[in-house]
């Protein structure tokens, strides 16, 4: 019986997505576990693996590489070894059976379906990484010899290939760019001829797009948002308009955190161990406050209110595609380093765009650090159906009354620390006490080292 690979739903809100391109040729044999195909969800791409034995048969009216296609929809199908493919069977599928038959252009030997060879591409097979390192080495690799499993060409055959080619200016007008520029001039609408013919023999890189963006006039023209750009200002919107947020601030003293981090990455010198960032030791003060206040580690769902027992912390994350949330789960029971190592994974999947589904839901609790660009404070917005977020501002030093009977003065390291909460799922009080903690948590790092 053919099994159908068919465009899955990698996301909950997931309604369609992009097919990019087949990783197998038609007629190749398939194993349990092979990568079959390529395709992009709302969030990241991802490579889709097969779960049956056979042989994969491609339909003649498949997606084409860069069609948007709804979930569901099929893709292609595995067979037995001798096995006839469903379109192959009374005229072939629907889409094919409907049209008119090909005008034969030169006599050919007669075959019988059981006979026939299935259609075989002679066009390599690629990896992700490898056409990913060929469009950021300008390697035409179409033309190589893959030394992969079943002649994929892989990365060494692209460096190899980018070693072994004579330098030479490319002439004017010839497109040089890599694939996120190409896509991020897709977005902003750039005319890459022109840029290109501006700028002869130098390879075009997101900030060269993003400059001539910059620079292009403005008008009134109006288009549809990307994929990203329109899920996030979907549950932006409806986040800010069926919450009822409420946004308490107050400010710690980060002194102890600050020094603290450091001992841990002098320890750490000289080993393969990631080194905790601030919201990773955020993440687990966050945990322990939520063990002891849970009114705040629940969710909305439907019309119930789901008390979660275990903690899950989602990081916001600005990449390139938009604001993706990566979730750290059970918190509360990992250590400082376990969480720095989860979440340099997830960081570096999901600014390589590879992050898995999964990986991206489930949360029970963000935070949202925006320090790094010199923010003290500001209000984050929920992220449903979660019932509150923390926003972390910059560290910075500056002259604290520490003693205010001695009227003792010190420069300290403060944080700035905003809590935005929907007042329909936990009241004002229980919101307060609980970034209370968080500030205590952050001035006395001890109180939760061994938890």
């Amino acid at each position: 019986m053919a099994y159908e690979i068919v465009m899955p739903r990698l996301g909950w809100t997931m309604e369609e997505g992009v097919f990019l391109e087949w990783l197998m040729h038609d007629g190749d044999a398939v194993k349990i576990g092979d990568l079959l195909c390529q395709v992009e969800g709302d969030k990241a791409v991802n490579e889709i693996e097969s779960f049956e034995s056979g042989v994969l048969r491609i339909p003649p009216d498949a997606p084409p590489p860069g069609a948007k296609i709804k979930v569901g929809t099929l893709l292609g199908y595995i067979v037995a070894p001798g096995e006839t493919a469903p379109f192959e069977k009374g005229g072939g599928s629907p889409a094919t059976a409907a049209a008119p038959a090909p005008v034969a252009t030169a006599a050919a030997p007669a075959t019988t379906p059981q006979s026939a060879a299935p259609a075989r591409s002679n066009a390599p097979t690629i990896s992700p990484r490898a056409r990913r390192i060929a469009g950021e080495l300008g390697v035409a690799w179409e033309g190589l010899k893959g030394s992969g499993r079943t002649g994929r060409i892989v990365e060494r055959d692209v460096r190899a290939a980018s070693a072994a080619k004579p330098a030479a200016v490319p002439a004017s007008g010839q497109l040089r760019i890599s694939p996120l520029a190409q896509r991020r001039a897709a977005e902003l609408g750039v005319d890459l001829q022109r840029l290109v013919a501006a700028q002869p023999g130098k390879r075009i890189e997101v900030a060269d797009i993003e400059a001539a963006a910059a620079a292009q006039p403005t008008t009134d023209a109006t288009g549809p948002l990307s994929g990203v750009r329109r899920i996030i200002a979907e549950r932006m919107g409806t986040s800010a308009h069926t919450t009822a947020p409420v946004t308490l601030t107050t400010e710690a003293d980060a002194t102890e955190l600050v020094r603290l981090r450091r001992a841990i990455a002098d320890d750490l010198q000289g080993t393969n161990a990631a080194t905790p960032t601030y919201n990773d030791l955020l993440a687990k003060i966050v945990s322990v406050a939520l063990s002891e206040h849970p009114a705040l580690n629940v969710s909305l769902i439907g019309d119930g209110l789901v008390q979660h027992a275990a903690v899950h912390v989602g990081l916001a994350v600005d990449t390139e595609r938009g604001l993706l949330v990566p979730v750290v789960r059970d918190v509360q029971s990992k250590s400082v380093q376990a969480i720095a190592a989860e979440s340099a994974r997830l960081l570096e999947q999901v600014r390589a765009g590879k992050i898995s589904p999964d990986d991206l839901r489930g949360g029970t609790f963000t935070i949202t650090n925006l320090g790094m660009y010199e923010i003290d404070a500001f209000t984050p917005i929920i992220n449903l159906p979660e019932c509150a977020i923390l926003g972390v501002g910059r560290i910075v030093a500056r002259p604290v009354v520490v003693d205010e009977a001695s009227e003792t003065v010190a420069v300290r390291k403060m944080v700035a620390l905003s809590l935005t909460f929907d007042h329909r799922l936990v009241d004002g009080g229980p919101a307060a006490r609980f970034l209370q903690r968080i500030k205590q948590l952050v001035e006395r790092p001890y109180a939760w080292l061994t938890r």
